[in-house]
């Protein structure tokens, strides 16, 4: 009887695979990653690490930083036997009411999209003109608005008048309208973000579900309440989030409208770190570093916020 040769193990045979070839599926998406972590690291993070540093020195910007430790924050909130900064409470204040007041973009956009999401007679040139602000400078947006604030000459104060409203100075020359006029002026760009944002999510929304709410007798105000805003959660996070960092970080149209004024009374958390680390009396490196750093927080609160309760309905729904 014939016996076989035995056949040599098919594993001996092959070669040894390398460490990056067993591990290629799980390696490959991090290396398409690395460019842009990288780039966040050296752009943002370390960016944020500086901030931190500078804000326990005192710094002009050119010469040797001195370490003062939380002195900076101490003058800032007023902690120990110093006040608190009256300009820094006041710009902290109106940041506060740009953020109440800039929320109002997230409805009017949806409404907004909502009109435009129908089949109407024209509604490409509807969509032109509610798009048109999202796409021009917010510079240009503070100087249509200046031109329409003008005092007696302005369109504002044309119409106002016409109802026998009178505001003293102008819109941006009273130190009680000054902040809304501005903020009204960011309103304008901002609802055509969000209704961008919308109009998106719109096109996203489950037909099916639509047409099955219907047969239950859902409409109106029931159907988006429980049908489309339900779908539509991605988007609003979405818009929270980039309109509240929009009203914390405004700045520009600041800039361009009052410059900080009348008396003052405009300045938001923003404008005034670039007042104390870079104008023209400024150069406090330190002090304007502390502001960013109190802004920072500000920020990740609201943000860590949306993304803690965006994960609790995640999870829920599982």
């Amino acid at each position: 009887m014939s016996v076989s040769p035995a056949v040599p193990s098919t594993d001996a045979t092959q070669p040894q695979r390398s460490w990056y070839k067993r591990n290629e599926i799980a390696i490959t998406p991090w290396l398409f990653l690395l460019p842009a972590m990288l780039f966040f690291a050296v752009y943002v993070i370390i960016p944020i690490g500086q901030s931190f540093w500078i804000s326990l020195h005192d710094w002009d910007g050119l010469g040797e930083k001195t370490w003062v430790g939380t002195a900076n924050y101490e003058r800032l909130l007023g902690i120990g036997d110093q006040n608190i900064d009256r300009k820094f409470e006041v710009s902290f204040w109106n940041n506060l009411r740009w953020l109440v007041l800039y929320l109002l973009a997230i409805p009017a956009g949806l409404f907004i999209a909502l009109f435009l999401n129908q089949t109407v007679t024209g509604i490409r040139l509807y969509k032109s003109l509610f798009f048109f602000p999202f796409v021009i400078s917010q510079v240009v947006v503070g100087l249509v608005f200046s031109w329409f604030y003008l005092p007696n000459d302005g369109l504002f104060d044309v119409i106002t008048g016409f109802f026998g409203v009178d505001i003293r100075g102008g819109v941006l020359g009273n130190p009680s309208t000054a902040t809304y006029g501005i903020i009204a002026a960011g309103l304008w760009p901002q609802t055509a973000y969000c209704m961008i944002l919308y109009l998106t999510g719109l096109n996203a929304v489950d037909p099916e579900q639509v047409e099955a709410a219907r047969l239950d007798g859902a409409k109106g105000r029931k159907m988006l309440w429980y049908v489309i805003l339900p779908q539509l959660k991605p988007a609003t996070f979405i818009a929270f989030v980039v309109t509240i960092i929009g009203a914390l970080r405004s700045f520009d149209l600041i800039s361009v409208m009052t410059n900080g004024g009348p008396f003052g009374s405009t300045r938001v958390l923003s404008f005034y770190m670039f007042e104390e680390s870079l104008s023209e009396f400024g150069f406090r490196m330190g002090y304007g570093a502390a502001i960013a750093v109190v802004l920072f927080f500000i920020m990740l609160g609201f943000i860590v916020y949306f993304l803690w309760s965006m994960y609790q309905d995640e999870k829920g729904a599982r």
